[in-house]
């Protein structure tokens, strides 16, 4: 679908507001995609029928936000956004308006948008382009910029100035300057967003090609410390050895590194907050240098916090804390084979994964240079190595079960529980005693003593 060549469910839907006398048009996202020569992916339209009207003329219509004039019209398979021409004032919450009034044109409803290559339209089905801001060259500049003034723009809607960083980040745009400046002006207002919202944007900022393109200017601005003050502690923490960088830096590298090679979202958040507790952690040790004993446990803690507060769900925030409570294994070759079930126990085998994928990033943000091909090479045959040759690695894969020890007179409660521990340790350091009838030999001696 291009500027000219409008999709056919479009015109078929303009044609039905056209035997109306009705003006339609597409407006948002879709027209900013169009003009960068990429597939739009959501259809929003605008319109100057009145919810009402728009619900009359189309058998199936969802009232999502009739109250502010947009239903969702259901439309050969698909779910279409229509909301009616109308400016917007009166913003008391720092994200959605007192008030809302129909317009009567398209250039007064575009006047009420964030940025100028938001405030783009194209009439249907003609292909008319309506660009009272000049958003078209706007994005052919690469740069994002409010439409009117900035300062009134975030007042109005406090995740704005959170919104036009994403785009920098997933687009590679240029932030004009009197839209940055902007920014810390409006940060009480932002503070009043609701967490879910936040979420969201930091989700977007996190699965664009770089994330520190929007992160470093947050932090410039002010935002990251509103939203994500245990980053900001981290900026100026020196470390040892080979990094080159300070702790927020490396968390950025990392961060950037783990979303250019495609990292699952958990892992990118991991890469983001792994080193969150150093500040916390960080000792002066012999010889003048600085130490972080046991940051990881500190990281996961100060992880989860973060990730409560923005409402992430439990499976993410539990998978985010274990990757980066783990991320500090130290592999050499005489790890005994028990140690390595042990190490895939603790990780958790269904997070190998994603584990080396975490290790991978916290290497190149040590020093901003890609890691050996080969670096964990070692570690990762030696778990499959021992995978093959056993997955006995908990209570549930041992040969014998609570019952069958309940059934030779080793009672239920305390006892048990800990005979069981006792067989599963001698199974990791032996996985060939995980036979029934060795096992119910073991146990029946560790019930006598």
């Amino acid at each position: 679908m291009g500027i000219q060549g409008i999709h056919p469910v479009l015109r078929e839907m303009a044609a039905i507001f056209h035997e109306q006398g009705k003006q339609v048009f597409l407006v948002g996202g879709a027209v900013r995609d169009l003009l960068r020569g990429k597939a739009a992916q959501d259809w929003d339209l605008a319109t100057d029928a009145l919810p009402g009207e728009v619900c009359a003329l189309f058998p199936r219509v969802v009232p999502t936000g009739i109250k502010h004039g947009t239903v969702t019209v259901l439309f050969k398979g698909r779910a279409l956004e229509v909301t009616t021409f109308r400016t917007e004032s009166d913003y008391r919450d720092g994200r959605r308006p007192g008030q809302v009034s129909f317009a009567a044109t398209i250039e007064e409803d575009l006047s009420r948008r964030d940025l100028t290559m938001n405030a783009i339209a194209l009439e249907l089905p003609s292909g008319r382009r309506v660009d009272p801001f000049d958003g078209a060259g706007d994005i052919r500049n690469r740069i994002i910029r409010c439409v009117g003034k900035p300062g009134e723009r975030f007042a109005e809607d406090g995740l704005r100035p959170l919104r036009a960083l994403r785009f920098a980040a997933q687009l590679d745009f240029r932030i004009e300057e009197a839209t940055l400046a902007a920014i810390p002006g409006a940060i009480p207002t932002t503070a009043k967003v609701s967490a879910e919202r936040i979420r969201d944007e930091i989700d977007k900022i996190i699965a664009s090609p770089l994330p520190s393109r929007a992160l470093r200017p947050m932090e410039a601005t002010g935002l990251l410390e509103l939203l994500l003050p245990e980053l900001t502690r981290c900026r100026g923490v020196e470390q040892k050895g080979f990094h080159r960088f300070d702790v927020l830096d490396h968390a950025l590298l990392a961060c950037d590194y783990s979303a250019r090679t495609g990292a699952p979202p958990e892992v990118r958040l991991a890469a983001l907050f792994h080193d969150t507790g150093k500040p916390a952690c960080r000792r002066l040790g012999e010889g003048g240098v600085w130490t972080f004993y046991r940051h990881e446990e500190e990281s996961a803690r100060l992880s989860a916090a973060i990730l409560r507060r923005y409402r992430y769900p439990n499976a993410v925030r539990e998978t985010v804390c274990r990757l980066i409570a783990q991320h500090m294994f130290h592999y050499t070759g005489d790890w005994t084979d028990a140690a390595v079930r042990r190490f895939i126990i603790r990780s958790g085998e269904e997070h190998l994964d994603d584990l080396y994928r975490l290790r991978l990033a916290d290497i190149y943000g040590t020093a901003g240079l890609e890691p050996p091909p080969d670096c964990l090479l070692p570690l990762t045959r030696r778990v499959e190595a021992v995978l093959a040759r056993s997955r006995a690695l908990s209570l549930r894969d041992l040969a014998v079960s609570g019952r069958d020890l309940m059934a030779r007179g080793i009672p239920a409660g305390k006892r048990l529980g800990l005979i069981l521990g006792e067989l599963l340790e001698a199974v990791l350091e032996d996985p060939a005693l995980n036979e029934r009838e060795k096992l119910l030999e073991i146990a029946g001696r560790l019930n006598k003593r």
